[in-house]
């Protein structure tokens, strides 16, 4: 088992540059969709990005046995709010992959007697749902940071220090809305990972949103949504410091 999560491991560097072509390709059609001049090439822009999604959807084939073992390693957290919205999030993402798996095997013709457009569908909500435990989970581990943050005494004394350089703003703003953003800030600038994975768990939430109607925007916000967070994947995978633990 461990030999082939590492194998399908692999996938993984190829799975982020795909996905970053394909929203690329899906925001630059956005941009220049109104320009008669460019139509030939949003015509092969639109192509690019089929084929990645194409691509990907292939690359994805072991992601579920993935994150299978994700959730049994995760089951084992103390923590029990990091064991539960982890554990969700990764079953959610072992169903998604089920239903995008399917997908694939019809697209290329092994299954043919399907409903595409339910497992479509049924595959957005439990990407829905991952991150949606995902984002909760971001949210903790802001809470604590900002709880052990408050408790220091030298940041206590940057905080006043902020409040009184800046009595104008005091005035303006709330003090304690003031000292809150403070504290959030200074928080997520030292923890760069915990600022990133909400970074790119926020964008993420756009895709299925508008795929289930649930919150429609436009293909430009998607394609802007779906690079921003591709593009991070690929800075974690660079540099594992900068993807959150656990």
């Amino acid at each position: 088992m461990d030999a082939f999560v590492k194998f399908t491991n692999q996938s993984q560097g190829r799975d982020r540059v795909f996905r970053a072509t394909q929203y690329a390709c899906a925001l630059s059609r956005y941009l220049l969709r109104n320009n008669p001049e460019t139509k030939d090439l949003v015509a092969k822009l639109k192509s690019l990005e089929a084929n990645m999604s194409a691509g990907r959807k292939l690359f994805r084939l072991g992601n579920t046995i993935n994150s299978i073992e994700a959730a049994k390693r995760t089951m084992q957290l103390s923590d029990r709010v990091l064991c539960l919205c982890l554990t969700v999030a990764n079953i959610n993402r072992a169903l998604y992959f089920i239903c995008d798996n399917v997908l694939w095997a019809r697209n290329v013709g092994l299954i043919r007697d399907i409903d595409k457009e339910r497992w479509s569908l049924s595959a957005s909500r439990f990407y829905l749902f991952s991150l949606v435990m995902s984002v909760i989970r971001d949210v903790y581990v802001i809470a604590q940071l900002m709880v052990q943050r408050a408790r220091d005494k030298h940041f206590k004394q940057k905080m006043d220090l902020h409040l009184n350089e800046s009595p104008e703003v005091a005035e303006v703003v709330i003090p304690q809305l003031d000292a809150f953003l403070f504290l959030l800030l200074e928080s997520l600038k030292s923890h760069p990972a915990v600022a990133l994975d909400a970074v790119k768990n926020i964008c993420d939430l756009t895709i299925p949103l508008d795929r289930l109607g649930i919150y429609q925007s436009n293909a430009g916000v998607v394609g802007f949504c779906g690079l921003i967070s591709s593009l991070i994947g690929i800075v974690t995978l660079v540099q594992p410091k900068l993807k959150i633990k656990p």
